[in-house]
């Protein structure tokens, strides 16, 4: 073999356990998000919410990849009143942003074993940027400084209809993380009985940092 074919032959040899490598998850991963990013979430609600949603389980579960079933209508809160010069702060502004929900996303159904939220999630680019600029926010791509986010999360039966999202910044603190720890705590509330999803979901909507007061003892 000529010196340069045996060069490539050893290259692309060695190349197969690299990518074999850098393919194969890390220890304890159990899902692997759309943006190619791994969760290591110890349940299914949530997991994923801030990457795209999850495109493959890796605890046994299978794919939800491509997956969307039918949440049934949305249902406004209150009344959208206003779709530009909308505030930008902690809790939305709700003349752009009432909140909404699905009429097919019960208590029985968010509340299953097999529910995912992976399998509602549809928020496209386009939706994104007419949230951000309703907000004067210039379209594009924040990283992880700021998402726009569901005010009525979807494992509370939230809807994707832009009238439930709101540009929400990572800090200063309280910002979408915190946010996050209440819509968990929300989940596991309503699923146990102690709350009414339709309460949550109200609550939530009207004033997240009253509720997360509220829920754990003090302010966010």
């Amino acid at each position: 073999m000529r010196p340069s074919l045996l060069l490539v032959a050893v290259l692309v040899a060695g190349a197969w356990p690299i990518a074999a490598a850098v393919g194969a998850p890390p220890p304890g991963a159990t899902a692997r998000c759309r943006d190619g990013s791994y969760s290591y979430s110890q349940h299914h609600s949530g997991t994923c919410s801030h990457h795209g949603g999850v495109a493959v389980w890796l605890d046994g579960t299978g794919s939800t990849s491509g997956t969307r079933a039918n949440p049934g209508t949305t249902i406004l809160l209150a009344k959208r009143t206003q779709t530009s010069g909308c505030k930008l702060a902690t809790k939305p502004d709700r003349r752009c942003s009432p909140g909404a929900y699905y009429s097919k996303l019960t208590k029985s159904v968010i509340c299953s074993s097999t529910f995912r939220t992976s399998n509602y999630r549809n928020v496209p680019i386009s939706e994104k940027h007419a949230d951000e600029q309703e907000y004067g926010l210039a379209p594009r791509p924040y990283g992880s400084t700021l998402e726009i986010d569901h005010i009525v999360s979807l494992e509370l039966g939230g809807s994707n209809s832009v009238a439930n999202l709101f540009p929400e910044e990572a800090g200063p603190s309280p910002g979408y993380h915190v946010k996050d720890k209440l819509e968990n705590k929300l989940h596991d509330l309503v699923c146990s009985g102690r709350i009414s999803l339709r309460s949550a979901q109200q609550q939530i909507a009207a004033n997240w940092l009253a509720l997360y007061e509220k829920v754990f003892g003090s302010p966010a």
